[in-house]
């Protein structure tokens, strides 16, 4: 690479190799000349003085003057050639130099493209991958959302069996459970003055309930039904029906266990979901409130705090089971998203970066290959510039005096030609 270099007085930029070169064999003659000037008018001085002072001896004279001539000859010719060597070594050794440096700067720039190349192959190879890949969960979640409707089809056709099956069933306990009522009216009649009595707490405990929780609604359960006496209709924030609890209330002096088996019965009758038996006696194994054959039961002073927990159960099983609803749907509408045009051209989008960045690529590999050119280029501006003063060099002092034989001239040789 030629070393350039700035006039500070005019700015004129123009190269070291052809400054020095120049300014070199200028000085190189006008050492000679004034050398051969100076060597001439001594020569001279001592022919007139010799002449003048040793006339007889002319012959004798002349024959030292010759040797003297030829010996002066051979120093000067001495003189020359060290000197010459000398500054051509110096200029050899920076051209030695500079070509070192542009075979290393050549050697790292050659490394760079090998990684540049490696790295342009990793990322082809990366995108392939990717693609593949893409394509490939593509079609598992095509596959997966195809047996997720088939199985939700599956899925809804034998929910629809099942509550026909249900429905029927619960018709025919109905029946069941109206021919109980026929009895349980009977008996009620005979037994006036019980019911009269727990009347007062009933009362108290719909009451109770409403105080507690204005946002439910309290239904009272028609005297024809046996083992209940209100629904607590429990309602979320926004008003809307998460569960029931039914009630039935207890003031009697001993605890029977067909109670619970007949709040059981009424609650599956009138679809509530839990069953709450509020007694004025406790069972013989229970000093506190808990459940019991399926049924809570409790004294009139807990009913308050039994519900407080039983409704918050109740709307936590609402809001999982609302987050359930319409999976279907969801799982059609993410299938229809699939494939829309809205996600084909957000994947087109992801493409286009990745066309852009291939583009990115091969510019900045053409910019890299115009720059070794260039230097390829100055490389082979200094290799001929070497040559000019090996040209002028020789022929000044003579090829066969001294050897400027460079071991790259091959090299250069076959640049130049090609």
């Amino acid at each position: 690479m030629a070393t350039n270099i700035k006039c500070p007085s005019c700015s004129f930029v123009f190269p070291l190799e052809e400054s020095l070169s120049e300014d070199y064999k200028k000085d190189l003659r006008e050492k000679m000349n004034e050398y051969t000037r100076k060597k001439d008018e001594e020569y001279s001085k001592r022919e007139q003085f010799l002449k003048q002072q040793l006339d007889a001896k002319d012959l004798e004279y002349g024959k030292q003057l010759q040797i003297e001539k030829n010996k002066i000859q051979q120093q000067l010719e001495e003189q020359i050639r060290k000197a010459v060597s000398s500054d051509y070594e110096t200029q050899l050794s920076l051209l030695k130099q500079n070509s070192r440096d542009q075979e290393e700067k050549l050697k790292l720039a050659r490394e760079k493209e090998l990684e540049f190349l490696q790295k342009e192959q990793q990322l082809k190879n990366r995108e392939a991958e990717l693609e593949l890949d893409v394509h490939r969960k593509l079609q598992a979640e095509r596959e997966k959302l195809t047996e997720e409707l088939r199985k939700q089809e599956e899925e809804k056709s034998q929910v629809k069996e099942t509550e026909n099956k249900l429905r029927m069933k619960e018709l025919e306990k109905q029946l069941e459970d109206q021919k109980k009522l026929v009895d349980e009216m009977k008996r009620k009649a005979e037994q006036g003055s019980m019911q009269l009595q727990g009347e007062v707490q009933e009362l108290a405990l719909e009451e109770m309930l409403k105080s507690s929780f204005p946002f439910d609604l309290v239904e009272e359960v028609g005297k024809g039904i046996r083992g209940a006496d209100c629904i607590l209709v429990v309602r979320n924030s926004m008003a809307v029906e998460c569960g029931r609890i039914i009630f039935e209330s207890k003031r009697t002096k001993d605890f029977s266990r067909d109670w619970a088996e007949k709040l059981k019965t009424d609650m599956r009758s009138l679809g509530a979901d839990i069953a709450v038996l509020v007694s004025a006696t406790m069972p013989k194994d229970m000093n506190s409130f808990g459940e019991k054959d399926g049924v809570w039961i409790c004294n009139f002073d807990e009913v308050r705090a039994l519900v407080h927990v039983l409704r918050d159960g109740i709307l936590r099983v609402a809001t999982v089971r609302k987050a359930q609803e319409n999976k279907g749907d969801k799982m059609v509408l993410l299938y229809n998203y699939l494939t829309s045009k809205e996600f084909g051209e957000q994947w087109k989008a992801i493409y286009e970066v990745f066309m852009s960045i291939r583009v990115s690529i091969q510019k900045e590999r053409d910019m890299m290959e115009r720059i070794w050119k260039a230097r390829e280029k100055q490389l082979e501006k200094a290799l001929l510039n070497t040559q000019y003063i090996r040209g002028s060099v020789e022929g000044i002092a003579g090829q066969d005096s001294i050897n400027l034989e460079l071991p790259w001239d091959s090299e250069a040789d076959t640049l130049t030609s090609g």
